[in-house]
């Protein structure tokens, strides 16, 4: 047997380059680049290896500023890739790795390839303990690392260079697997990574890993389809499944034949074009007028590629007919079995594929006319309502919820822009086709509204896990994915202040997008939430400590945000009207690098609700007048809820 004698880690690098994701016949690289903090758990090992190797295989390493950070990356560009392809991450020992804890959590919650290589203790044990290794008292084999158990999909420690020979096989498959994807961690002792093996040469055959689409079962089809031709008032609801399997055309073929309607998730939105006449908009605790109104009054719910968390189902609210019957259509098992759904395990494309030709077969003509009609007529409202909040109509500003004598914000914020406002001007400058990238904070709430994608990868929404600091880092992952597409992100500063550092990676990088900061002093998605639940204001302005009392909640903080991005190297310009915001986006779309466009918005000018409920618990026990009123709301939203 012809063998190759190499390092673990080269072994590594070699091995990835090797690999390669196909799908519906086409093959595509399946880890073309690896991300690279170095420190002294992997310099010497993994970082050796890409050093010599990478140029030689192909495989690019890229040095970012966060750990964090490059897995938040990985997980964009792998999602904006229908999650054909990730890209790869090491950290040394210590708290370099546990820094990729919060993005191998938010890349598993939300079902996106990453591969993660933590380095780890030495695993001969004679220089113990390292420099920030862990010290068990019980578990003498228990390393910082064992917290990546719960958050992975797949988890693994080498600690003798043969066990890659097992270990790498099943980390690719788990990877290319629609149902079973997530973060995949191998934990490296740094000593591990230096050793030499005799590898089989067949380890670095090139290979292609099948990412398969499970065919729904025909008698499954065969019900959905008599379910539907009972149905008076069918819904689907549109999952990132849809966009994941590329099932956009057959959705939009099947809304539009059978006049059913469409209502969109985070990771769905975009799946079909904002105008498409059976595109009722956003559904749930954020959702618009139409798409909620529909869901109520639904009673057949077709759920395709979506997880049905509580902002989709407003926390189980959602849909209100007594009788309405669901039918879930999802390649992982679970999914698919939520809100007592008729389970039909399958890829979105396929499925839709299948329940087309069945209900064709059958005769059925679509959705009953009235019911049309009515689709027709929320959705013309809804429009209308949304170019409303975009142009800044009908949203007078709020005078301090339940302390209206805190703080004027007139006096402060005076003609600053609503950040709907803002929205609005950014998507009619950038176009529908132009990527928006968010993820936590008020914004994605607003942008699931008001903004008007045109194709299945124009809205890039982390909102699974809502991970605050994910949003530049994600901007770089999409323009790595896709260096032709036009990218917007849209920030809060709380979120900016979070993970700026990135910026100085896609300088390095020669990358460029735009970057809209919207500065309205904090966390104001959460401080609105908080003042909504009776709760006077507390720790979510960026304020200084008052004179007298010692709370938070003196002036605001003066940050020049604007200076800041200059001094990391982007093109910055504080752009506090529309003329100038216009202005500063046209410019941004021929400049060579980064651009960071700030934009002051007023805290208290906000996008209201459209009968939409989120289950956020409210005090039962209180002496405060406003909470309590609040818990009386609150029990009220809670006898709507489906227990079962």
């Amino acid at each position: 047997m012809s063998t190759v004698r190499l390092t673990v880690g080269q072994a590594i690098v070699k091995y990835l380059a090797a690999q390669s994701s196909e799908r519906d016949g086409v093959a595509r690289r399946l880890v073309p680049g690896m991300f690279a903090i170095l420190g002294h758990g992997n310099v010497t090992g993994l970082g050796q290896a890409l050093q010599e190797l990478g140029p030689e295989v192909g495989l690019r390493a890229y040095r970012p500023q966060n750990e964090q950070a490059m897995v938040h990356t990985a997980a964009a560009f792998a999602k904006h890739t229908d999650r054909l392809q990730t890209l790869a991450c090491t950290a040394s020992i210590g708290p370099g790795s546990t820094n990729m804890l919060t993005g191998a959590a938010g890349a598993t919650i939300n079902r996106l390839p990453v591969l993660l290589f933590p380095s780890d203790y030495f695993a001969n044990r004679i220089p113990d303990p390292v420099l920030q290794q862990l010290e068990h008292p019980l578990e003498h084999d228990v390393s910082v690392n064992d917290a990546f158990r719960p958050v992975s999909r797949f988890f693994t420690r080498v600690t003798r260079p043969e066990q890659l020979l097992s270990v790498l096989p099943e980390a690719m498959r788990v990877l290319t697997d629609p149902a079973e994807t997530g973060a995949v961690v191998i934990a490296l002792p740094e000593d591990v990574q230096t050793e030499a093996y005799d590898w089989p040469a067949e380890l670095f055959a090139e290979r292609a890993w099948r990412v398969r689409r499970p065919e729904p079962e025909p008698e499954l089809v065969a019900e959905v389809a008599r379910r539907l031709a009972r149905a008076r008032r069918p819904l689907v609801v549109c999952g990132g499944g849809v966009i994941y399997s590329g099932a956009s055309a057959e959705l939009e073929a099947f809304a539009r034949r059978y006049g059913v309607p469409v209502v969109e998730s985070q990771a769905g939105k975009g799946a079909l074009a904002w105008d498409h006449p059976s595109n009722a908009g956003a559904v749930g605790a954020a959702g618009g007028l139409a798409a909620n109104r529909l869901a109520a009054d639904a009673d057949l719910v077709i759920a395709v590629g979506t997880r049905l968390g509580d902002f989709v189902t407003a926390s189980k609210t959602a849909f209100q007919d007594p009788d309405v019957g669901f039918v879930s259509i999802n390649v992982v098992a679970a999914d698919a079995g939520k809100l007592r759904s008729l389970p039909l395990v399958a890829d979105a494309k396929r499925a839709l594929e299948r329940l087309g030709a069945e209900v064709a077969t059958g005769g059925w003509t679509g959705a009953p006319l009235p019911w049309r009609e009515r689709v027709r007529a929320v959705k013309a409202e809804w429009d209308g309502i949304v170019d409303a909040l975009r142009s800044g109509e009908g949203l007078a500003a709020t005078r301090g919820g339940v302390d209206p004598g805190r703080v004027d914000p007139d006096s402060v914020d005076s003609g600053r822009l609503a950040q709907a406002e803002v929205i609005g001007i950014v998507n009619a400058a950038v176009g529908g086709h132009a990527t928006v990238v968010c993820a936590a904070g008020s914004m994605p709430g607003d942008l699931l509204k008001l903004w008007r994608p045109e194709d299945p990868k124009a809205y890039h929404l982390e909102y699974g896990y809502s991970c605050m600091g994910y949003e530049i880092p994600a901007g770089i992952g999409v323009k790595l994915a896709e260096p032709g597409r036009e990218v917007v992100v849209m920030i809060g500063d709380g979120s900016y202040l979070m993970m700026n550092s990135e910026i100085v990676t896609a300088l390095a990088e020669g990358l460029r997008f735009t970057i809209v900061l919207v500065d309205n002093h904090g966390f104001q998605s959460i401080h609105g939430l908080q003042r909504a639940s009776g709760t006077p204001s507390f720790l979510n302005e960026l304020r200084g400590r008052a004179a007298r009392g010692g709370a938070l909640d003196g002036p605001y903080q003066s940050v020049d945000y604007t200076a800041h991005a200059a001094a990391l190297g982007a093109e910055a310009v504080f752009a506090p009207t529309k003329e100038e915001l216009l202005a500063a986006l046209a410019a941004a779309r021929s400049a060579e690098r980064v651009t960071v466009i700030v934009v002051p918005a007023h805290p208290e000018k906000r996008v209201p609700g459209f009968e939409g409920w989120w289950d956020v618990p409210i005090a039962e026990a209180t002496e405060q007048e406003n909470v309590r009123a609040a818990r009386w709301e609150y029990d009220r939203g809670r006898a709507k809820q489906r227990t079962v």
